[in-house]
């Protein structure tokens, strides 16, 4: 299999099967599972993998290390994607210990009714395996209430469960040096943005609680291992999990018939004409949520709009605002656009959103069209897009 380095190896699968991730988020590029070994004095796996592909994953452990034990198993997260082989691991190598913290232990019982053979650590705990000692951090609600990191301290590997994570499957190569990693980039931002995101205190918490560490190989449960990025990895974390952004702006809207998707075209040309250069455009019952509020953590600025339906709002925008909320994304501004055939509706309902839970800077006047553009409601448009893109390039 593949060694990362000094009898450190990588013995995770990959799943190119599966359309949504979690049931919700988009795998063009599939996922990986990773998993890691260690090979020492006493053996130990580091977290397993969904429980679909473990003939595969038994495999490769059986690559690095025949037929001889394996001592120990850390769980870092208990997603049944990194911990679902538990139960049969434990079939197959009934004398292992499973090293956890007691939230980890908690939900082991829970999901799979494993309780025996188990070794509580605690932040900041130690284990030696001969050639190879693991420290253990707490990391809590990165994203789940259990998850920790495990540091391997001389090589200065850190095993790092969900964090620094990021969709796509590893095409034959493992570790950063070894690929062309320039699809990773977005798909990272776009998992963390989804997944991660509601929880930038709890990432800023543990960022802190690693500095000052070397740090010369990011073992995540997804992705490649980082090794050449360390350094750019930690940054985008740091700087998503901060909220912080570039100046730019996401448009977003809903259309029927077009007439709203007219409106933000105008828009969107002004805020071009004002002198800003990073607009991305989106109907959202066409491109997947995931996309759209990946940009929305990468830019500053959002305009949204769409039609009145059934007397409230556009549904699929109501769907986009809902997600959006649930994220508590922070320093960001926000215009909006509606427009109805008879009753108005959508622009109070986005209004709604943002005073009771998005709670965004507004930015330039609102703007109401009725049935469709008229030179008036055009210039108004253009007036908000304006304001928002001086708004933006005055940061």
């Amino acid at each position: 299999m593949k060694e990362i380095v000094n009898k450190i190896y990588y013995v995770g699968v990959n799943d190119r099967n599966k359309n949504l991730f979690e049931g919700l988020w988009p795998l063009p590029n599939g996922v990986s599972y990773n998993s890691y070994i260690i090979d020492d004095d006493k053996v130990c796996l580091i977290d397993t993998v969904e429980v679909d592909f473990f003939v595969q994953y038994l495999e490769n452990i059986h690559e690095v290390i025949g037929d001889r034990k394996i001592d120990y198993l850390v769980i870092n997260h208990m997603e049944p994607d990194h911990s679902g082989s538990i139960a049969l691991i434990k079939k197959y190598y009934p004398e292992i210990q499973i090293i956890g913290n007691k939230k980890t232990f908690q939900m082991m019982e829970g999901f799979y009714g494993v309780t025996e053979d188990t070794i509580e650590i605690k932040n900041g705990d130690s284990i030696e395996l001969g050639n190879h000692t693991l420290n253990f951090v707490m990391t809590p609600m990165v994203h789940w209430p259990e998850t920790m990191v495990t540091l391997e301290s001389k090589n200065n590997v850190l095993f790092s469960g969900d964090a620094f994570g990021c969709f796509g499957a590893l095409n034959g190569g493992v570790v950063d040096s070894q690929i062309n990693t320039d699809t990773f980039w977005l798909e990272m931002v776009r998992y963390y943005s989804n997944i991660v995101g509601k929880y930038g205190t709890p990432v800023q918490n543990a960022l802190k609680k690693l500095e000052g560490i070397q740090l010369d190989y990011l073992c995540a449960t997804h992705g490649p291992v980082w090794h050449e990025n360390v350094k750019k990895v930690i940054g985008i974390y740091d700087q998503l999990s901060k909220y912080e952004t570039e100046p730019g702006l996401v448009i977003c809207y809903g259309t029927m018939y077009g007439n709203t998707e007219r409106a933000a075209e105008v828009i969107a040309r002004a805020a071009s004409e004002a002198g800003l250069k990073n607009i991305v455009m989106y109907n959202v019952s066409k491109t997947h949520h995931s996309y759209i509020i990946r940009d929305v953590f990468r830019y500053k600025g959002l305009i949204v709009g769409a039609p009145t339906y059934n007397t409230g709002l556009y549904h699929e925008m109501d769907v986009l605002l809902s997600e959006l909320a649930g994220k508590d994304i922070k320093n960001h501004c926000i215009g909006w656009f509606g427009s109805f055939g008879w009753a108005s509706k959508a622009v109070a309902e986005i209004q709604k959103w943002n005073d009771e839970k998005l709670h965004f800077d507004v930015v330039g006047e609102p703007v109401e069209i009725k049935q469709a553009l008229t030179a008036e409601t055009k210039a108004k448009c253009e007036a908000l897009g304006r304001a928002m893109a001086e708004h933006l390039l005055a940061q």
